[in-house]
């Protein structure tokens, strides 16, 4: 990386886009009954305006994987960019549900031109001693993004007016995608990326990067069972909450927006497997918090369980792309996938030990899965040691 790209510019270019892109996500998430009562339609129909950009993410994102291991990658962002913000106003514009419904899953299409594309930019580009730190602050605009989506869409303007909540992101979105083009590091000349070989399986089956795919669905899986099934704890006994308060408590969620960064650079001084075992222990411990019944304690919890995420996810991401030398984007789109589908079976099983145990069932699942990351973190510790 040339010195007329300080980090601290480059760490603002990287989360000013992520975070538009994630808060393009996530807008209609908080105005689902709005939409519902909108468009005259049931709850499964209306929480496809969500659903449909998850679908578009998990389809497009190993083809834009690939697409980044063989061609310039700042085309692709602004690309990108431009059809995200586009789909936006589409979708502000849409006067039926099946049309914004279709505009959202432009938007999930073209999602990853955005993000994988991006993370393997940085990964090729970045130098390997200032790549922790820049994974940190995009793990960091993840957790903004998706704040400021449900915020934008529920709060900053009244859920009535939610078609204005996707004229402002596509607006940030379109004013973050081209501040990236202009000032993201040129990529380096030559002709090693038209070389580069590598296919899916070969970044899929190496065990050194496996492992790490693995830590990024398992720490996903118990992030996503913790915010999904603790509002309906906390509603009921002993703590009979209001969904107000339910929600206050979500502003724990913050708490990753500086742990990216730290995390990055923890990993820097102690090793990503030293970073990925206490994030794990971490975020055991919040896991133990959230059984002691008292509101206290469900603060504490929250900011533990964020702490000890962002931690095992930073360190995940910055330990993969120190391992890779060609394919990154394809191991990053590998990453990602994981990442989601961890979150989806989460949701699901411990739905399933939440009916038939309660909250103690998901601590319990969820403190399984830990060993995920904690086993993980411990083998990489182990290879420092040999190396």
């Amino acid at each position: 990386m040339s010195t007329s790209h300080p980090l601290s510019r480059l760490q603002w270019l990287v989360f000013a886009l992520v975070s538009a892109v994630f808060t393009t996500v996530y807008i209609p998430q908080p105005v689902l009954p709005v939409l519902r009562r909108t468009f005259g339609v049931g709850e499964g129909a209306a929480s496809m305006a969500v659903s449909a950009v998850v679908l578009g993410i998990a389809l497009a994102n190993l083809p834009f994987g690939a697409l980044s291991d063989r061609v310039a990658i700042r085309p692709i962002l602004l690309t990108g960019g431009l059809v995200v913000a586009g789909a936006g106003v589409a979708s502000a514009l849409a006067p039926t549900l099946p049309l914004l419904v279709a505009a959202r899953f432009v938007q999930g299409l073209f999602v990853p031109a955005l993000t994988t594309c991006l993370a393997a930019h940085l990964a090729r580009e970045v130098p390997a001693d200032r790549l922790n730190v820049v994974m940190g602050s995009y793990v960091s605009a993840t957790v903004v993004g998706g704040l400021a989506g449900r915020l934008l869409g529920g709060f900053v303007f009244p859920p009535e007016h939610w078609r204005w909540a996707f004229f402002v992101a596509a607006a940030l979105l379109l004013a973050a995608t081209l501040a990236a083009y202009a000032g993201l590091p040129a990529e380096r000349q030559g002709g090693a990326r038209a070389a580069e070989t590598v296919r899916f399986r070969d970044v899929l089956l190496r065990h050194d990067l496996f492992r790490l795919y693995c830590v990024s669905a398992g720490a996903f899986f118990v992030f996503s069972s913790v915010f999904n099934y603790l509002p309906f704890h906390l509603h009921g006994a002993p703590f009979h909450w209001s969904t107000r308060a339910v929600t206050l408590l979500y502003l724990s969620y913050v708490v990753g927006i500086a742990m990216g960064p730290l995390a990055g650079r923890l990993s820097n001084r102690i090793g990503n497997g030293t970073a990925m075992v206490a994030g794990a222990v971490v975020f055991g411990g919040g896991l133990a918090v959230t059984l002691i019944p008292a509101g206290w304690a469900m603060a504490l919890a929250l900011g533990l369980v964020c702490a000890g995420f962002f931690t095992i996810h930073a360190s995940a991401a910055g330990a993969l792309n120190r391992k890779l030398s060609a394919g990154r984007g394809r191991a990053n789109a590998c990453y990602v996938l994981f990442y989601y589908l961890g979150g989806a079976a989460g949701i699901t099983l411990s739905g399933h030990a939440y009916h038939r145990a309660g909250w103690h069932g998901v601590v319990a699942l969820a403190a399984m899965v830990l060993l995920v990351p904690l086993s993980t973190g411990a083998m990489e510790m182990r290879g420092m040691a040999k190396g």
